[in-house]
């Protein structure tokens, strides 16, 4: 009978390895080295305390696919959490969701001003593919990591997480099934796809394997993005068919993976199992 995967302390290990890598790689400089308290501002979003959640399913694939998680990985799979916290800090500001407080505290634009606020997300964006260029020298294998570069840039860009945001702006809220998983497989599932997919190809995994494992994101993308919408009571229909559409998404990922891997997706399972207990937990 296989062992039970232990999440939690798989994932507390691997978050203190990108926390130490954050640290260590944008150390606080002295403030005549910080025109703009620019990195000052990056580090104040960046290390605020988060789950870490698309990197450590960057890590999960990679581990999946056989990878070592040496330090080229780890900077490869950190740089999707350098997209998602630019995303954070440009989606506060009043021209888009206008919100004052992230994670606890004063949001980046409050905080520094929206000046800094969006050369902060600016620098972070740029910086994501900057580690992955870097990951890949020194891990000499270029042709993985530029499959990484290229899923990072699919999934951030207009193809993915800025198309949906220009959908969400500029269009009126999704009233049908369809239109809400639309929106979430642009907004919010395009991270997640890319996170796997840079996982897989940093771990070096062939194109059939990244394929799925980009398939079993997407699903997971969706899936969370309907149990974060049940979180914030902000579901459009019945919550009852929403967590039973979790529950399929996940089904849907997880068999996608264990037909690709077997025994290997089980780290990928784990994490797809908790969105429907996450769900279920949420409010009718």
């Amino acid at each position: 009978m296989r062992e039970p995967i232990d999440l939690a302390g798989w994932a507390g290990v691997r978050r203190a390895e990108l926390e130490a890598l954050f640290e260590a790689r944008l150390p606080l400089p002295a403030r005549a080295d910080d025109p703009g308290r620019l990195r000052e501002a990056i580090r104040y979003s960046l290390l605020a305390p988060g789950k870490r959640l698309r990197p450590l399913l960057a890590l999960a694939a990679a581990e999946a696919v056989g990878g070592r998680l040496d330090e080229p990985v780890l900077m490869a799979c950190a740089s999707i959490e350098l997209v998602h916290c630019y995303s954070l800090i440009h989606d506060d500001l009043p021209a888009m969701d206008d919100d004052d407080f992230r994670r606890g505290k004063p949001s980046s634009h409050k905080a520094f001003g929206e000046a800094t606020a969006i050369l902060a997300g600016d620098a972070l964006l740029t910086l994501a593919f900057d580690w992955i260029a870097e990951a890949g020298e020194r891990a000499a294998r270029p042709g993985d990591f530029l499959r990484a570069v290229a899923a990072l840039a699919k999934g951030s860009g207009m193809q993915g997480m800025v198309r949906g945001q220009a959908r969400d702006l500029g269009e009126p809220p999704p009233a049908t099934l369809v239109e809400l998983e639309r929106l979430a497989d642009e907004k919010t599932a395009s991270l997640f796809r890319a996170a796997v997919e840079i996982g897989a190809a940093a771990g070096g995994a062939d194109g059939p394997t990244t394929l799925a494992l980009a398939q079993y994101g997407a699903c997971y993308g969706v899936a969370f993005q309907h149990a974060d919408d049940l979180d914030d009571a902000d579901h459009p229909g019945h919550a009852a068919s929403a967590r039973e559409r979790v529950a399929a998404l996940v089904d849907e990922g997880v068999g996608i993976a264990r037909e690709r891997l077997g025994e290997r997706a089980a780290l990928l399972e784990a994490f797809a199992r908790e969105l429907p207990l996450r769900s279920a937990g949420a409010a009718a």
